[in-house]
């Protein structure tokens, strides 16, 4: 599986309601310090992928205005019930901590090594 598809694969697990960082992305498929690469896999993400659940480090929306999609991204998290205070997403309330089987966690993941079976089931 290409690096792409296991972005789109695991934004796809993201829950409702939940968002998780460019960054966050990146070091759970195993490429720590690789958050662009998960912000250019985003630009031709498939209908169906809720690719609006992924924000920036400090909660904020990347996207650029004239595209027309930070007003869409932020339609579409509030719908969720995700509030945006001064342009950003309270982490802390609405981060997801990532894929973990059996249960859905929401505090930070920094640091944290994955498993061989995150990197299998994703493919990263």
């Amino acid at each position: 599986m290409n690096f792409r598809r296991a972005v789109w694969r695991l934004i796809s697990d993201i829950p409702r309601g939940h968002v998780a960082t460019y960054g966050q992305i990146a070091a759970w498929l195993g490429y720590p310090r690789h958050a662009r690469m998960v912000g250019r896999a985003l630009r031709s993400v498939p209908s169906g992928v809720p690719w609006h659940r992924v924000v920036n480090a400090r909660g904020g929306i990347s996207l650029r205005a004239a595209m027309g999609s930070m007003v869409t991204q932020r339609i579409l998290l509030e719908q969720e019930g995700v509030r945006l205070r001064r342009g950003r997403v309270a982490l802390a309330r609405h981060g997801w901590d990532g894929p973990v089987r059996g249960r859905a966690r929401r505090s930070s993941p920094r640091g944290r090594v994955r498993s061989a079976t995150m990197k299998r089931t994703y493919g990263g």
